[in-house]
């Protein structure tokens, strides 16, 4: 634990420093980066008519267990000492020592950013090659999308990307002590679509659409059979609590694309399975029992899977199941490719988008509530009333460049011309004020 709270102490620096170094359209392992955001990369690059056409796919073999430690020493910007016990630790495997001679630690915190730093300088090198020229032709539609060690190159030429892209990239990852699997990496035709971070990307008819891929929607629909055949005797309202948080999250990791059809053949799916499971349980009942006992009538003809448990004031309730047709589907606002959350000139940037992601969020939407009733619904600097009309940006009052995070006790809300004045003058602090009488804690 020692050893770990320290690898944390060096992260703290040498993640800046990642960030600052980081390829643009690079989105794993990264402060306010997600797979949303290389998602929607590729919807913005390949989405219209005139947009590039061909893919490489990229797979590297074994990256984080073959990345070589006389790289790594050699252009990581930290104490080499230091870097190097990490290298060299080695791991246990059944009660023995075995030494790492390549690759980052496993498990070990610092290893997905000394990854993202092996592999960032590709989408540079891509670019003096291939630089953003108007009238440039294909070799202007060279662009590249990395999550972590998933990757992708697009281009207008097949031959482009077989004969030019992929050799400098081969050269690239050798210099690193990586290799692409060949048998992994592929070029596909934007038609033929391709899998990307779970999601399909597929033109149809000359029309972009993403939609979650079937090996996604098969290995999700395998693990919610998996605990309902693990709970063959359990009741159905400890049935839906294991259940609910997995749909939860596979809906929402999926609601920023074209999944409304697929959320409902799963659903069906997970209806089919759950009425087996309540047949097998009552094998002398008729259907209308079941039913009964099992479903709630919702949307008319439709059903939805219930059951009772015990809260903690010790009252029974009813609990349904979620449904992933009702989460509803947002398009992504994708991050700035230049963005830094460590550069205070991006400070007010990540502030919007923090509102942005809370407008949209019920929950979140209690905690701006809060907040507006702690403040009287007044700006702390100017002293006026904040209503929709005026419109709002939350201010964190220990920048989070500096430190401060996200907590109520850390924020105000600011009208927006008082804002840029915060950020512009330094002569001009901000106050916690005093609570309100009435405002009570989100």
């Amino acid at each position: 634990m020692r050893d770990r709270a320290m690898q944390a102490l060096y992260l703290l620096a040498l993640d800046p420093i990642a960030e600052t170094l980081a390829d643009p359209n690079s989105y794993g392992f990264r402060r306010e980066r997600s797979t949303a955001d290389a998602v929607e990369q590729c919807f913005t690059l390949l989405a219209t008519k005139n947009k590039p056409q061909w893919i490489l796919e990229g797979d590297i073999k074994a990256c984080f267990d073959r990345i070589s430690h006389d790289w790594l020493l050699a252009h990581i910007p930290m104490d080499k000492g230091i870097l190097r016990k990490w290298l060299k630790a080695g791991y246990i495997e059944k009660n023995v020592l075995r030494p790492t001679e390549e690759g980052t630690p496993q498990g070990g915190i610092c290893s997905p950013v000394l990854a993202n730093m092996a592999l960032d300088g590709l989408e540079r090198r891509l670019r003096e090659k291939y630089p953003k020229r108007p009238g440039h032709g294909s070799k202007g539609m060279v662009n590249l999308v990395r999550y972590a060690d998933d990757f992708l190159v697009t281009s207008n030429s097949k031959e482009t990307l077989e004969n030019e892209v992929k050799p400098l990239i081969e050269q690239f990852m050798q210099e690193r002590g990586l290799e692409l699997s060949q048998e992994k990496t592929v070029i596909t035709h934007i038609e033929a679509g391709f899998d990307f971070l779970g999601q399909n990307v597929r033109k149809y008819k000359g029309k972009l659409l993403i939609k979650p891929s079937k090996k996604n929607v098969t290995a999700f629909l395998t693990k919610i059979r998996a605990i309902i055949h693990e709970n063959k005797q359990a009741a159905a309202g400890h049935l839906i609590l294991q259940l609910n948080p997995v749909i939860r999250g596979w809906a929402n990791y999926h609601r920023h694309i074209v999944s409304k059809d697929t959320f409902t053949d799963v659903d069906h799916a997970i209806f089919e399975t759950l009425w087996r499971w309540a047949r097998r349980r009552h094998p002398n009942k008729g259907k209308k029992w079941i039913k009964e006992k099992y479903f709630l009538p919702i949307e008319g003809r439709k059903w939805v899977f219930s059951g009772r448990v015990r809260g903690k004031d010790g009252d029974i309730r009813t609990i349904q199941l979620l449904r992933a047709v009702d989460t509803p589907i947002v398009r992504h606002t994708k991050i700035q490719s230049a963005a830094n959350p460590y550069d205070p000139e991006w400070e007010t940037y990540f502030e919007q988008r923090l509102d942005l992601k809370m407008a949209a969020d019920l929950k979140k939407k209690r905690k701006l509530f809060y907040l507006w009733r702690e403040q009287n619904g007044l700006c702390p600097v100017c002293d006026q009333r904040i209503t929709k009309l005026t419109g709002w940006h939350s201010h964190h009052i220990m920048w989070r460049v500096y430190g401060g995070d996200d907590r109520t006790e850390n924020r105000v809300l600011l009208h927006p011309n008082c804002h840029r004045q915060v950020h512009s003058r330094k002569d001009l602090a901000v106050v916690k004020p005093r609570p309100a009488k009435g405002a009570r804690k989100a």
